[in-house]
């Protein structure tokens, strides 16, 4: 009876309501790992602020303190009052606006294909989407800066120093990832569902975008984020693509503006960064409810 009862304490321990046990050690080392990981993380993103309120005596200082007891807006000041900052900026948006849309679009469909279809060099089309990640986009620019010089001679619109010219290629990189992602959404959906959309009627366009399309739609706003982020902040693109028209120039090449021969303005480079950064901020902050949402209840329903 004795073992019973201590049997039954020990439950009634462990279920009783109300009552919290302490964490075990491994669970607190793990947290307190994680708030270290992420202080590491977000503290060049708070000194990239701070530098961007600080006065310039502050910036310039050999004693730099992580704190500002004279915040100012000097820096910028002089980000906005450069005459084609928001140029770049709606030419940023209107890039990366078009690889997100265009991307996902072509990338949802191509999922479908390589994961309800089967056809012949569908494996060597998939391991071709793995390899494609592989190469460097630094080894790729020269090839792709002589592509377009090409191409634009043909096609106009798209070759050197157009907006093309930085759309094509985001799109080349953004695609393989995409696709290769959006396949385990697609195939998460069981086939009992389409057969179920067959049997009530369902055409193969309307369970494409009606019944298969709203299911993966998580999958679609995590490539979305990766397309966006790796499109707005790209350089070495805007760099190489485009070389007289500064007009058709992106937000990064504005930074080039605060980089001078005698003395760089880090002020000014850091409040072009904060200012350069909100947009990305927005775009996940408007999205991060889909990224979470499962798609085992939606298939459930």
């Amino acid at each position: 009876m004795s073992g019973v009862r201590a049997t039954a304490d020990r439950a009634g321990t462990r279920r009783a309501p109300g009552r919290f046990l302490p964490r075990r050690p491994w669970r607190l080392a793990a947290e307190a790992g994680a708030l270290l990981i992420a202080a590491a993380v977000a503290f060049p993103l708070y000194w990239m602020v701070l530098s961007a309120f600080k006065p310039a005596g502050e910036v310039q200082s050999t004693r730099p303190l992580p704190w500002t007891l004279d915040p100012s807006l000097d820096a910028f000041r002089r980000v906005f009052q450069q005459q084609d900052f928001g140029r770049y900026f709606l030419n940023s948006l209107f890039v990366a606006g078009v690889v997100v849309v265009v991307s996902a679009l072509i990338a949802f469909l191509a999922a479908t294909a390589v994961t309800r279809f089967r056809f012949r060099f569908r494996t060597t089309l998939l391991v071709m989407f793995l390899v494609a990640q592989m190469v460097p986009v630094e080894a790729l620019t020269i090839p792709l800066f002589f592509l377009l010089r090409d191409v634009g001679t043909a096609v106009p619109g798209i070759g050197l120093n157009t907006l093309g010219a930085l759309i094509l290629p985001h799109l080349a990189f953004s695609l393989p990832f995409a696709i290769w992602m959006l396949r385990g959404f697609v195939r998460a959906v069981p086939a009992a569902v389409e057969e179920a959309a067959a049997i009530d009627g369902a055409s193969r366009a309307r369970f494409l975008w009606q019944i298969l399309f709203p299911l993966v739609f998580p999958g679609l706003v995590a490539t979305s984020v990766f397309s966006f982020i790796s499109t707005w902040n790209d350089f070495l693109f805007a760099k190489s693509f485009i070389i007289s028209a500064t007009e058709n120039s992106t937000l990064p090449m504005a930074l080039l503006v605060f980089f001078k021969p005698d003395e760089n303005d880090w002020g000014g480079i850091m409040a072009a960064s904060t200012v350069m950064t909100i947009p990305v901020l927005v775009f996940f902050v408007l999205v991060q409810r889909r990224l979470v949402s499962g798609l085992g209840g939606a298939v459930k329903d």
